[in-house]
């Protein structure tokens, strides 16, 4: 560390980086000032944390199922009635309430107007489960991935917090749902791609691979939705968005669409590293190897991951369609019917759309790496 060629090459890689993310943090900070329209009056309404003590009316049937409501004794451990406890209800929906039973953690939904509260079971308490598997899902992967485990986890991480402080404000304050996800996209692609590959030529590769291939699944999107009639206003929540459209000037059409190209970012980013870095690994080995070669060679494993790549893509928008599938399969509904829905419609959009991505930005990630791994090449074969 002492050496001045070892904090050189140290200043060179980490002050830019750094003093991108001073600057981007800046920039997050002044786009998430903003006062949110009140859309629905919460005054006096809190969610609470509290603890099932008592079960004074269950809604059990014999047969399992539960119907009605329960009433039951809740130990507040949160809020202005934190130590109080409680008499509520629990509703027997499948969205709301939950199947208490003593010593249950649960989220009370509570309105305090002096000495008079009013407070139903809102659901289980699910936080510490949802930060449990987390932090065991980041061990696990920096477990097993070693440094670059911990630099997949740190790139995760600045993808998520890109999402919730980046995009969402974004959005809400009217920028185009498309161009703001596009710009998400490159930059958690470049700090991914930089922790991952480092300063290097790979790195450059594999951004603009990845850049490419979910500006074509976009790309392929927009003509879907061109020659199908299916918008971004087709959605099953439009009357709720529109609400949003009408207020703060949310471009509601758009959100479908910029929801396509986050979802895409994965697996783009996945076929692109590992291109560049099998290309690079070729060059390296085989330095003479004609360039004609070199593409023919990056064609080859590009096309080995595509096929894999693309059906994880489909797969897993049609998951997310399964239940709807189902539904489908039981009232038999008439194929025309199924196939033209507004539903269908936007899942396979979807999933085409974003394999359109992976598919195109291998040859477009190939001829990028032979482009810039012998570029020094043909400058030497000019000199002489």
């Amino acid at each position: 560390m002492n050496d001045p060629n070892t904090r050189r090459r140290l200043l060179l890689r980490w002050a830019p980086p750094i003093i991108l993310l001073l600057l981007f943090a800046v920039f997050v900070v002044r786009i998430n000032m903003v006062d949110k329209t009140e859309l629905v009056s919460r005054e006096g309404q809190t969610f609470e944390k509290g603890v099932v003590t008592e079960i004074l009316q269950d809604n059990l049937q014999p047969d399992g199922t539960r119907v009605g409501e329960q009433r039951v004794r809740v130990q507040m451990t949160t809020g202005v009635r934190a130590g109080e406890t409680l008499e509520m209800t629990s509703a027997s929906g499948y969205l709301f309430g939950a199947g208490c039973t003593v010593g249950m953690k649960v989220i009370v939904m509570q309105s305090v107007a002096g000495d008079s509260t009013v407070a139903s079971v809102y659901a289980q308490d699910r936080e510490m489960v949802i930060y449990v598997f987390a932090a065991l899902y980041l061990l696990a992967l920096c477990l097993v991935g070693g440094m670059q485990g911990v630099k997949g986890a740190a790139g995760l991480v600045f993808t998520f917090f890109c999402i919730i402080f980046v995009y969402l404000p974004l959005v809400y304050q009217g920028h185009s749902p498309f161009w703001v996800s596009v710009f998400v996209c490159t930059v958690t692609t470049i700090v991914t791609m930089y922790l991952i590959g480092g300063p290097t030529m790979k790195t450059v590769v594999a951004t603009g691979g990845t850049v490419a291939g979910v500006c074509i699944a976009g790309l392929a999107a927009t003509a879907f939705s061109a020659a199908s009639g299916i918008t971004g206003w087709n959605v099953s929540d439009i009357e709720s968005l529109l609400t949003l459209s009408n207020t703060n000037g949310v471009q509601v059409g758009g959100l479908l669409f910029s929801g396509l190209l986050i979802s895409t970012l994965g697996a783009t980013m996945d076929v692109a590293m590992s291109i560049g870095s099998a290309i690079s690994e070729i060059h390296a080995q085989t330095p003479d190897m004609l360039r004609r070669d070199l593409f023919k060679a990056g064609m080859r494993v590009g096309r080995d991951m595509m096929g894999t790549d693309s059906n994880t893509l489909i797969l897993a928008f049609a998951g997310g369609s399964i239940s709807m599938l189902v539904l489908d399969y039981a009232y038999d509904l008439p194929y025309q019917q199924i196939i033209n829905s507004n539903n269908i419609g936007i899942a396979v959009m979807q999933g085409l759309a974003g394999s359109f991505g992976i598919v195109l930005s291998v040859p477009v990630t190939v001829a990028l790496a032979v482009l810039l791994y012998t570029r020094h090449k043909k400058h030497s074969a000019a000199a002489e």
